[in-house]
This record gives structure tokens, sequence and C-alpha cells, in this order.
């Protein structure tokens, strides 16, 4: 059993449309149409176990020196295995890459975040996420997502 992570190719829109709208119905993820993710396909990675497609995540670049970790998901069945924590050190690796020292997410899982090196922070430190995507949030006005910062310098 061995699980690898690469960057998502268009052949992957399916599957990460699919993986994603799981998510968003039961209010946990923000929807993505397959024309988005087709075109933000080289902000996505994937995670495949033996070959076969088992969660995704991307990296969205809020400024010079912020990147958010968005549409982190694992498959059903597929939990449990560290493939979640695999997709955020590969994310964390390619921030680092580019150059950029500070990472974040809102999430529902801030103890995953925190057993991976992430910190508790307060939403509002974010003004580039909160301008970027939460003025378009049903949730806007009552989020309960919860930041969380990973600073790499």
């Amino acid at each position: 059993m061995s699980v690898i992570c690469r960057k998502a190719v268009r052949e992957d829109v399916d599957a990460l449309y699919t993986l994603i709208e799981g998510y968003a119905q039961k209010g946990i993820m923000l929807p993505r149409s397959k024309e988005t993710l087709t075109e933000q396909i080289d902000t996505f990675v994937i995670a495949e176990l033996d070959g076969a497609f088992v969660g995704c995540g991307s990296l969205c670049r809020l400024g010079k020196d912020l990147v958010e970790i968005r549409s982190l998901g694992v498959t059903e069945g597929q939990k449990g295995l560290g493939i979640g924590k695999k997709l955020v050190a590969f994310l964390v690796e390619e921030a680092r890459l580019q150059g950029i020292p500070k990472v974040m997410a809102l999430t529902y899982a801030d103890k995953f975040f925190e057993r991976i090196g992430f910190t508790v922070v307060e939403k509002e430190i974010f003004p580039e996420k909160v301008w970027k995507d939460c003025v378009h949030c049903k949730k806007q006005h009552c989020c309960d997502e919860i930041a969380v910062l990973r600073r790499l310098d």
C-alpha cells in the first residue's frame, strides 16, 4: 500500500469534482465547477493509493507572502491512513519552493492541522482571504471555520 502525491492534470477533473462536490453537499467545503477546476488545475495536487485517486488539495496564492490550502479532502473509506498529512506536506513543500513563508487554511479539522505543525489563529488576520473568497460565501456573517497558520520562515 503506497500513497503517492502528484500535481493534478486535466484528466483528474472528474475525480476532483466528485470528491469536492461530496464535501460541498455536506457544507464543509466550497463547491467548485468543472470549468473552475479545469482553469485552476495547476494549483491542485492528487493523492493516489496503488494508482487509484484517494484525495486532493490545492494551493491558492492570497498575497506575496501567503498561500491557502483549500479543497483538501480524502475519499470515504480512505481516511485515517495519513493521506491528508501527505497532501498537506506536498502543498507546504510547494509553498516553500515558491518562497512563500506563510501557509493558512480555514477548516473544521483544526486538530488535524495542529498535529502537523499549524497553529490556530484569528481569521481576521487574513484580510486577503476575507476579500478574495469570504465576501462570496453564504456563511460570511456566521462563519464557523477555524483559521490555522504555519510559518515556513
